[in-house]
């Protein structure tokens, strides 16, 4: 057995872990996850590989397997950096907001 796999059954016999394998381009990658966590990592096995095949459906000449992976890679990472930019105006608005109504009670309570 080799230590990787050791390591593996012991993580898994840790309370609320569990080993998964998921497969990526038909290549299978093991994974000891929090229990709770499988659906999340089941979802996103679905989506990178929907995302690879609609990215090979455009049969880009010279592209290897790597080239494909890079930009469904990239697509993620222009996603989560969207979210991150989106999360940061909605936190400045949010603060303008709670000032706003600070004032408007401010201006209440004086009435």
């Amino acid at each position: 057995m080799q230590a990787a796999d050791r390591l593996g059954n012991i993580e898994s016999e840790t309370m609320g872990k569990q080993a998964i394998k998921l497969k990526i381009l038909g290549k299978p990658y093991a994974f000891t996850i929090d229990s709770e966590k499988e659906e999340l990592y089941r979802l996103a096995e679905r989506e990178v590989n929907n995302n690879l095949i609609s990215i090979r459906q455009k049969n880009i000449q010279g592209w290897t397997e790597v080239d494909y992976l890079g930009m469904t890679a990239l697509k993620f990472a222009i996603e989560n950096v969207d979210m991150k930019q989106h999360r940061e105006v909605k936190s400045d608005e949010l603060k303008e907001l709670e000032a706003l109504g600070a004032e408007i009670d401010a201006y209440l309570n004086k009435i």
